[in-house]
């Protein structure tokens, strides 16, 4: 997916609601695009300020909350109570592996997962609106590192 396109979305988004465009909304919406894994605002916090010691830290959330609401990005809250921002738009849906010693996260997908929920809904005359898929566990580096004491 292009990023010239999320650009113009988040740049349409801010003006169809009147919402100001900023050079620092446009940093961040930069930062965010170019990095590759689920941030807390903090990350992105600590990243920003590296390259723009002016931004706050209202700045930050404030753009977070809207590049959720122009559907660039959705909010991703798990057992450990932190809220992480993760790519959304252009980006098919997935599930998680998540590691509880470490915290880092695998994006899986599995079409016969997704074929036994619909039948699952089908057979209760449900119609799933959303769902979301997260296993917690302990990874294969920290199963490693288990092993070595």
């Amino acid at each position: 997916m292009s990023k010239g396109k999320e650009k113009r979305l988040f740049q349409n988004f801010l003006l169809e609601n009147r919402f100001k465009r900023s050079v620092q909304r446009k940093e961040l919406l930069d930062i965010f695009l170019n990095t590759n894994k689920h941030l807390t605002a903090e990350e992105l916090y600590r990243i920003a300020k590296k390259k723009n010691p002016s931004i706050g830290f209202a700045t930050v959330y404030r753009t977070l909350k809207l590049l959720c609401a122009s559907g660039l990005c959705r909010e991703l809250k798990l057992d450990d109570g932190i809220t992480r921002y993760e790519h959304l738009y252009g980006h098919g849906h997935h599930d998680h592996l998540i590691c509880t010693k470490c915290g880092s996260f695998v994006e899986v997908f599995d079409p016969e997962i997704e074929k036994l929920q619909e039948k699952l809904s089908k057979v209760h005359g449900f119609i799933p609106q959303k769902h979301r898929m997260e296993l917690y566990g302990i990874c294969s580096k920290c199963q490693k590192e288990e092993g070595r004491r």
